[in-house]
């Protein structure tokens, strides 16, 4: 479906009959792309194409991008509220500018490397409205070829959940609850359901509480921040919630490589268990984060010896991993 590049017949852009005074927007779309501009494009083609009733106006932080993304943005939306920043601000920072602008009753965050499907965003506002309590809310994310992409939400870490990921229980069990508890093993996204954290592909929650909890912890440079934020949410009593009626494709990573990645995923958790830990459990959180990078970088280097053509990329991926444990088992810092 081709959007409508304009934005004159959508009902964010709609003008008011003389002598009426035009609706104002009740929800802001904040985007933070870095580096995907093909992406990006075809992000707000489909929220743009595929909202219906929602009035929102839709603010795009550019991360100083390389690839020509501000301008390709400028060029076909021009109704979209662009910010061409000369730096790289960091996922977190950037919401956090663009959220400090808005004058909505609601937010959301949408990644450049997703595609709004049907109604999503309509339903979405809808649920949202209908499910205070929740204070956040999210929907179900699919992979471009339609099967199910669990990481529109997840569940806290806990001790049990981190052992279950460092001994490998959490992959050899994926689809149970009881060893991937953090996945939420098992469940397909296709019901209503209380979760302890919305992923920031495609989070809404209320301007007010946002401002609230000051948005998002800006030591959390890229990845867990939203963690972070539904767990301070939490302890204000929300319940963060899913719902199936809300779902988009997302891609997962589009703009990071591997090997970084999963640095700064490990950076993000170390501070989550740092943050939202007792003191007392802090260090067997850190000590089963070793024991994950440890258990794969030996099992690397065993497979890389019996066949180092197919396994050598495997090996020096955890082997940079583990060179930089001192860093990521840190965590961000304030």
């Amino acid at each position: 479906m081709q959007a409508n590049e304009s934005g004159r017949d959508h009902p964010a852009a709609q003008k008011a009959a003389p002598g009426v005074a035009p609706a104002e927007p009740e929800l802001t779309v904040i985007v933070v792309s870095y580096n995907t501009r093909a992406l990006t494009l075809a992000c707000l083609e489909t929220l743009y194409a595929r909202t219906h009733t929602t009035r929102f106006r839709c603010v795009l932080l550019d991360n100083a991008s390389s690839d020509g993304s501000a301008e390709a943005v400028a060029e076909r939306f021009p109704q979209v509220e662009l910010i061409a920043s000369e730096d790289n601000l960091g996922f977190a920072k950037a919401n956090n500018v663009v959220a400090a602008q808005a004058q909505t009753e609601w937010l959301l965050l949408l990644n450049p490397d997703t595609e709004v499907h049907e109604g999503a965003i309509d339903a979405l506002l809808a649920f949202s409205k209908e499910n205070p309590q929740a204070g956040i809310t999210g929907g179900r994310t699919v992979f471009p070829d339609g099967s199910l992409n669990k990481l529109s939400c997840l569940d806290r870490i806990t001790p049990w959940s981190a052992f279950c990921v460092a001994t490998g229980l959490a992959s050899v069990f994926r689809n149970t609850t009881l060893f991937n508890p953090e996945y939420i093993g098992g469940w397909d996204r296709d019901t209503v359901r209380e979760v302890d954290i919305v992923v920031g592909c495609f989070l809404m929650i209320r301007r007010s509480l946002w401002e609230e909890l000051g948005g998002f912890n800006l030591k959390y440079f890229m990845y867990a921040e939203e963690a972070d934020l539904c767990l301070r949410a939490g302890k204000l009593g929300y319940r963060p919630m899913i719902t199936p009626e809300a779902q988009i494709m997302h891609l997962v990573g589009a703009s990071s490589k591997r090997t970084d990645k999963m640095k700064r995923v490990a950076k993000g958790r170390a501070t989550l268990i740092r943050d939202h830990w007792p003191s007392a459990l802090v260090p067997l959180g850190l000590g089963l984060m070793w024991l994950w990078c440890a258990l794969r970088l030996g099992a690397a280097r065993l497979m890389a010896l019996g066949a180092p053509r197919r396994h050598g990329e495997t090996y020096e991926k955890w082997s940079g991993i583990w060179s930089a444990r001192a860093d990521w088992l840190a965590g961000y810092q304030a």
